[in-house]
């Protein structure tokens, strides 16, 4: 005799996802990807600065802070003073 099939479901296929960037377009120079981000979660510190430029920018971060979120705080710090 021999066995029956298994009605077991295939497992789900993983979905696609993009890791988030890390490095940015300078708001002052606007060349591109010279912008990196380096995170001190320790000290809960987070500083932005350009390679081309040598513009930065600091501000402080918490444990659910990721590059984009310093980048975009960097943005709306320049919007801000504009």
């Amino acid at each position: 005799m021999g066995r029956r099939k298994s009605k077991r479901k295939p497992p789900p296929k993983k979905k696609l996802t993009e890791p988030l960037a890390e490095q940015f377009n300078c708001p002052f120079c606007s060349y591109n990807s010279s912008c990196e981000v380096k995170m001190d979660k320790r000290r809960n510190l987070a500083k932005i600065t350009c390679r081309v430029c040598q513009e930065d920018f600091k501000t402080i971060i918490h444990y659910l802070s990721e590059p984009i979120d310093v980048y975009n705080d960097w943005i709306d710090m320049c919007e801000a003073k504009n």
